[in-house]
């Protein structure tokens, strides 16, 4: 059974910066494709990062140079970085992971941290 934990949320002051982790437990996590998200309220949840199998990555257009993806298959971990945050920021982030089994797709989600950003 896989199982997501995050950690590494908490409150943050403008233009800093923070380290989320997000820790797999399972087995084929070196071949999984691995993401943050996050949901603010009222608002829909939206790609934050995404690091695939092969370490390609991807982010958001509200995180853009701002955010960095890494994974540790040895460590089964999958670490955000942001810099330059932004009240806007405040949001649970979320631990995502993907894998598939032929066609089908399997979507595994971390409990979520909160990060709030003060101004």
């Amino acid at each position: 059974q896989v199982q997501l934990v995050e950690s590494g949320g908490g409150l943050v002051q403008a233009g800093g910066s923070l380290r989320l982790s997000c820790v797999v437990s399972g087995n084929g996590f070196s071949i999984s494709h691995m993401g943050w998200y996050r949901q603010a309220p009222g608002k829909q949840r939206e790609l934050v990062a995404f690091i695939g199998s092969s370490t390609s990555v991807n982010y958001g257009d509200s995180v853009e140079g701002r955010a960095t993806i890494t994974r540790d298959n040895a460590k089964n971990t999958v670490t955000l970085q942001m810099t330059g945050l932004k009240p806007e920021d405040t949001a649970v982030y979320y631990c995502n992971l993907v894998t598939f089994e032929g066609l089908s797709r399997y979507d595994y989600w971390g409990q979520g941290t909160q990060v709030t950003v003060s101004s």
